[in-house]
């Protein structure tokens, strides 16, 4: 017997097992030999919503829900928000560590020239209805790529493997403001190569009829800071969605689709928006009290407040809340 198991006794049997306990866990499949005879299939463990389930071992993101602690790759997200933007955090959760100098300047250029999307995106997109959900069209334009880009289907090669990765962080942005300028009834704005990432995004969202449109700097990094605390934030229900059907070996333009699908549901990245429909209901701050009755009567939701991760602080919303009231300052 070693000091890293467990040991269980089946009472149905009275009979005991030695379970390793490796990084914190036991293997499920440890629990198999556990059967009252011949013909028991064996023990399973039961955890619907993977609330204590590990399903893989990951050095990316750390998350102590207790004490309120964010980290990607041992760095703390207040350091990360305060002092490096999206692409340096992304080459970040990739790679393992913050990119040099002549590496930044490296990945930057080969983000900035795979934004563009092929022209017949656009003539997909377009057969969309126009009012249909900016996430619906984003999810089936990602799988789309899949079709663009068939040699993305060789995973095993790590070349084509980086370069779907430059691709879909290139091109999601590209796509997101497309489904979003459809849904407003406006012509598609090209990316431009001299902004920023974010900059670049703000551009092909808001851009009209100016030559250049130059985004406000308070909102690019406003931008910025919410794109690095989004950057990860481990096996959450899109991470999960995407890793489950990656396994099957797909292309990883279906495999994000299913996260995009993930995201889109109201318990997860939909949950923003549930936030905004609760808002234009309240409507007035004169309307608030009655509100909040109604959610202690069981009779209304309130959301938007905490995530069920964090017991002490999420420690995104102070972050959030700081540059939320510079945005505000900026949109008066």
């Amino acid at each position: 017997m070693t000091a890293s198991s467990l040991t269980i006794t089946d009472n149905r049997t009275g009979k005991s097992y030695e379970i390793p306990i490796t990084n914190g866990a036991i293997r499920a499949m440890d629990l198999r030999q556990m059967r009252t005879g011949p013909e028991d299939f064996g023990l399973l463990s039961y955890d619907p919503a993977f609330t204590n389930t590990a399903s893989c071992i990951s050095r990316i993101t750390e998350i102590d829900g207790d004490r309120g602690i964010l980290r990607y790759r041992g760095y703390p997200i207040e350091e990360l928000a305060e002092r490096a933007n999206y692409l340096e955090v992304a080459y970040l959760v990739l790679h393992g560590e913050l990119p040099t100098i002549s590496q930044m300047d490296d990945w930057v250029y080969e983000i900035t020239h795979h934004t563009w999307v092929h022209e017949n995106v656009k003539k997909f997109m377009d057969g969309f209805h126009h009012d249909a959900h900016p996430m619906g069209m984003l999810c089936s334009a990602v799988a789309a790529l899949s079709t663009f880009y068939p040699e993305a289907k060789n995973g095993a090669d790590p070349d084509t493997r980086r370069l779907q990765v430059v691709r879909l962080i290139a091109k999601m942005p590209t796509l997101a403001a497309f489904a979003y300028r459809h849904s407003l009834g406006m012509p598609y704005a090209y990316p431009d190569n001299e902004l920023s990432y974010t900059g670049n995004f703000l551009n092909m969202l808001f851009k009209t009829t100016e030559v250049k449109h130059q985004p406000n700097a308070t909102l690019e990094r406003a931008l910025e800071v919410l794109f690095i605390l989004h950057a990860d934030h481990e096996q959450n229900c899109s991470a999960n969605a995407v890793r489950s059907v990656g396994s099957s070996q797909v292309d990883p333009y279906c495999a994000l689709a299913g996260g995009v699908a993930a995201l889109y549901g109201p318990l997860h990245g939909g949950a923003n928006e549930e936030v905004l429909k609760m808002l234009e209901a309240i409507g007035s701050t004169d309307h608030i009290p009655a509100f909040i009755k109604g959610v202690k009567d069981g009779n209304a939701k309130l959301m938007g407040f905490g995530h069920r991760v964090y017991k002490n602080y999420d420690p995104r919303a102070k972050i959030i809340k700081r540059m939320a009231d510079e945005v505000f300052e900026v949109m008066r």
